[in-house]
């Protein structure tokens, strides 16, 4: 081979790797949109991951207020026992042992497929469907096993529906069980029963009419006056007292009052009738609940118990007409969302110049 041909083809040889390295350089550049690609999803992920983990703590933290805590699947309180209960949240098959809790859960978005006994006086009108198990004080167990409720709600005020709870847990029925004595305890109701039922929208709802509402009535009230209050229970068979700890003393209380009640020490006698001590004591106004459903009977233990004491018409608030029988609906059974017409009652028969 002579030096001619040599050199061209060594010509062509390079020219040749110039062309093949090109063509490499070519092909890497087009290959990275495709690697580039891969990289903005796991970016666009990568952030995804970042929101969710950012918003997970808001949906996970428990909410808790009136001493119920929110979580995303249950609801967890403190009973009457002081024991900590949680309860699975939108129960489908509930029965309620109360009319008061009765009431209220069906103004917090829920249904009952058990109720007992309605009062004539105060009847929870979109229950009235659902099946009687008995009443307050005497609840069918049976009655309610029969239903297979999720839920069972009672109050601790009646020992009748207490001993039920060993029973219902055995068979896998979550119980609520809690006290409706104060204006707390309504508030925690509503709290608890808006929280099962997911009404986040009615738990708003009842706090700004309820608690503004209360609240704005009791910031009118004059810290001056100092009025002294009897509050009487009468039923047909007693004539008892009530102090502040109670549903109308805690109102009357929350109005500035003296309770002439709260000044007996001894618990024994708190409720105990006396008519030397309203003498000595001389109330300026004079509340009367009454109990049961025979009004003339009621009204005959109350003039035979005080009003036929020659002293009675001596008292001031007799003789300056401020003895006066309080509503049921409002007084005796419990007010619930009417809290703020209760209290406003009252404190229009105290304070009228101020609640006009």
């Amino acid at each position: 081979m002579n030096k001619t041909k040599f050199l061209a083809l060594l010509i062509i040889a390079l020219m040749l790797i110039i062309l093949i390295t090109g063509c490499s350089k070519n092909n890497s550049g087009d290959a990275t949109p495709e690697t580039s690609a891969p990289s903005t999803e796991n970016t666009e992920v990568s952030n995804k991951e970042e929101n969710n983990a950012s918003e997970t703590p808001e949906n996970n933290d428990a909410v808790s207020e009136y001493g119920v805590t929110i979580n995303d699947e249950d609801v967890t309180f403190e009973d009457y026992t002081g024991e900590m209960v949680t309860i699975k949240k939108n129960p489908e098959r509930v029965v309620c042992l109360y009319n008061s809790y009765l009431d209220i859960y069906y103004s917090c978005g829920g249904e009952v497929v058990g109720r007992v006994k309605e009062s004539e006086e105060k009847p929870v009108e979109e229950s009235l469907k659902a099946e009687v198990v008995g009443t307050s004080g005497a609840p069918s167990l049976e009655k309610v096993l029969e239903l297979q409720p999720e839920l069972v709600i009672m109050t601790s005020g009646f020992s009748g529906q207490t001993e039920m709870i060993p029973t219902l847990k055995e068979n896998n029925i979550q119980v609520i069980a809690i006290k409706n004595d104060y204006l707390e305890d309504y508030y925690k109701s509503v709290r608890l029963f808006t929280a099962i039922t997911g009404r986040e929208d009615l738990y708003q709802e009842q706090m700004d009419k309820v608690k503004k509402g209360v609240d704005k009535i009791v910031e009118k009230a004059p810290t001056d006056k100092k009025y002294k209050v009897l509050i009487l229970f009468a039923s047909a068979k007693s004539l008892t007292v009530r102090n502040s700890e109670s549903m109308v003393g805690e109102m009357l209380k929350d109005l500035n009052t003296i309770n002439i009640s709260d000044t007996q020490t001894d618990p024994s006698n708190a409720k105990v009738f006396s008519m030397e001590k309203i003498i000595q004591e001389d109330p300026d106004f004079i509340f009367v609940q009454t109990m049961g459903s025979d009004h003339e009977k009621i009204m005959e233990r109350l003039k035979s118990d005080a009003e036929d004491n020659p002293a009675w018409a001596s008292l001031k608030a007799v003789k300056n007409d401020k003895y006066i029988v309080l509503p049921k609906d409002l007084y005796m059974y419990k007010p619930n969302d009417r809290y703020p017409e209760a209290y406003k009652g009252l404190a229009e028969i105290l304070y009228l110049e101020v609640y006009k």
